[in-house]
């Protein structure tokens, strides 16, 4: 954030700013989770207000001015203590939430449960891989239909092959997901966040 009290920030708090930071936009929609620092940089540039449990909204100065009630909630700057923002309201974003999610590696894990649909081991996200069940070299697609969570021993062992060629069998077939961006997310993860979850939820089926 250009420089900023933010560039002061001691080392061991630091990580208090990856936090999750629950974005809305102009209406008040659920649309993604970006961290702390990615909400103050915003904040700082005018580009969203913070949301506070009471549903009030503060520009950067304003919030940075309010006192820090919980020490886990706050975090030290050369300006003093500032509370960590737990939901921001863009200003200039009136995009609703798509109703599927993107098609990405990410999503496909969060799709089979980071859980290889082959062997049904969860091991490190590091020994997870996507594999094609109909691999590309047979005109297989990076679609939802036809991309799985793979551990590497299993993608492996299947190769460049069908699972009936290679003897193994899916836990189920893939397909393309019907919940939203943020039905992954658990809907308590904050007090704040709980209200504009409620929407997601309820378009989950």
């Amino acid at each position: 954030m250009e420089t900023s009290a933010w560039d002061t920030v001691p080392a061991p708090r630091v990580e208090m700013l990856n936090s999750p930071v629950l974005v809305l936009n102009r209406s008040y929609l659920p649309i993604h989770v970006t961290s702390a620092k990615r909400a103050f940089s915003l904040l700082y540039q005018g580009l969203a207000r913070v949301v506070d449990a009471e549903h009030r909204t503060f520009g950067f100065e304003e919030w940075i001015v309010l006192p820090v009630v919980d020490a886990h909630d706050g975090i030290g700057t050369s300006r003093g203590p500032v509370r960590l923002p737990r939901v921001v309201l863009l200003t200039v974003f009136d995009r609703i939430p798509r109703r599927h999610v993107r098609f990405s590696r990410s999503n496909v894990m969060v799709r089979d449960g980071h859980t290889c649909q082959y062997c049904g081991a969860r091991p490190a996200r590091s020994e997870m891989n996507l594999d094609h069940v109909v691999p590309r070299a047979h005109g297989g697609r990076s679609t939802w239909e036809n991309v799985v969570a793979s551990c590497i021993e299993c993608n492996r062992t299947k190769g460049g092959r069908t699972p009936e060629q290679a003897g193994l069998r899916l836990h189920r077939p893939p397909a393309r997901p019907r919940w939203t961006p943020l039905s992954s997310l658990p809907s308590a993860r904050y007090e704040e966040w709980r209200v504009y979850l409620r929407i997601v939820d309820g378009s989950r089926g």
